[in-house]
């Protein structure tokens, strides 16, 4: 009992010690009229109530003390922003130099570290060990870069590196800094490659906890290409983009990923993500299809109709009834498409259940009604055994 206890008591003081930084930061930043991020540390409170819950029901799952670590390093970052900026704080310059690497810190917890030991809070084999100190070197060294490099620390506001080395030490970090950045990148990475890996040996519940941290994932990186996507398309839609990418980011990292890995960790309502990621591919793919087809026939109405309408909304009119004819057939072919390629055994079962009951309008014999529908049954959800049990009729 005394270890739990120990564990339970650190999990939630880490937890008070996030709220604290996170409000001192708020009422400190509300002060400030350039500063825009000092509500951010507050927003961080699914990592740190998910990291302790963790923590707490499974202190021995490295997954809880990570989340709490990325809610504390984050929140410590915004809240050193936010203590450096007036320039008028006492030790605000050694604020600023811990403030420049921390980003280091709690990038390496959510890109590198997490995945590696997610759900199981252990690594995927002890060959993986390499990995994990790969990452830790990764992250120790550009810890150094930052720190030690010469120059304006990457903070609000500038301010210059204190303890910035010159001559030869100089030259060495400056030799150092691609190496830096490869070795990022594949520490990067490898931990997807784990994820991966992990997914392809897994079986029942971990599979479907992979899920939900997959899929908070491909949000986040969703969210980052379409930003991306800003830079590739005209001006007039660029701003679209990038808000609407900047957005599904922000609202991905903030509360997808804490609220998956709480939900694959504390196993409620586990298996529905399977219901969740359909709904995601089904929605996601008739939403594209329908603002295609929406800013496409504008664009064809616009040109056809220009000599006659002028600059009227005919062209608008005419595509929104368009796209909202098209919107249930659309629907219905989509789910379809996705049933048959992604969830086989459901479009099967669905296409056996149709058959039979196309089959039963014709069919007035008990028996022959009764061996088919076992043998339906059978095909449709695979069971171990199939029995019938028909009430005798009253006389």
């Amino acid at each position: 009992m005394g270890p739990h206890r120990g564990t339970t008591a650190l999990a939630w003081s880490l937890f008070v010690l996030w709220a604290a930084i996170a409000v001192a930061t708020a009422v400190v930043g509300s002060e400030q009229p350039s500063n825009r991020d000092y509500f951010f540390p507050l927003m961080l409170v699914g990592y740190a109530a998910a990291g302790a819950l963790v923590a707490w029901r499974h202190p021995e799952n490295a997954v809880g003390w990570l989340l709490l670590g990325v809610a504390l390093t984050v929140s410590l970052m915004v809240g050193g922003d936010t203590y450096v900026i007036p320039h008028a704080y006492p030790g605000y310059v050694a604020v600023a130099w811990v403030t420049g690497w921390l980003f280091n810190v709690w990038f390496a917890l959510v890109v590198a570290f997490l995945p590696l030991v997610f759900p199981t809070g252990r690594l995927l084999s002890p060959r993986w060990r390499v990995v994990w100190w790969f990452e830790v070197a990764t992250l120790v060294t550009g810890v150094l870069v930052v720190g030690f490099r010469p120059g304006e620390l990457p903070v609000t506001g500038t301010v210059e590196n204190p303890w910035g080395v010159h001559g030869t030490a100089r030259s060495l970090l400056v030799a150092l800094e691609p190496w830096v950045l490869a070795a990022t990148t594949v520490a990067v990475l490898l931990p997807g490659v784990s994820l991966v890996l992990r997914f392809r040996r897994s079986r029942g519940a971990e599979r479907q906890q992979l899920k939900w941290f997959a899929f908070a994932g491909l949000l986040v990186v969703g969210g980052l290409a379409l930003s991306g996507l800003a830079t590739v398309v005209s001006s007039r839609w660029s701003d679209v983009f990038n808000d609407l990418g900047w957005s599904v980011f922000l609202f991905s990292f903030i509360l997808g990923i804490p609220l998956a890995t709480g939900i694959a960790i504390l196993r409620h309502r586990l298996y529905d993500i399977d219901l969740v990621i359909h709904r995601a591919l089904v929605y996601g793919s008739l939403t594209a299809a329908l603002a295609t087809t929406y800013v496409g026939s504008i664009l064809l109405l616009r040109l056809v109709l220009s000599p006659v309408a002028g600059t009227s909304d005919l062209a608008v009119a005419g595509s929104t009834l368009m796209v909202a004819a098209v919107f249930r057939p659309a629907r219905a072919r989509i789910q379809a498409v996705v049933d048959r390629r992604f969830y086989r055994r459901r479009y099967d079962a669905l296409s056996t259940l149709e058959e039979f009951a196309a089959r039963l309008r014709h069919e007035l014999d008990v028996d022959t009604v009764g061996a088919e529908l076992c043998t339906i049954a059978g095909r449709a959800v695979q069971p171990a055994h199939v029995s019938l049990w028909l009430r005798e009729p009253q006389r």
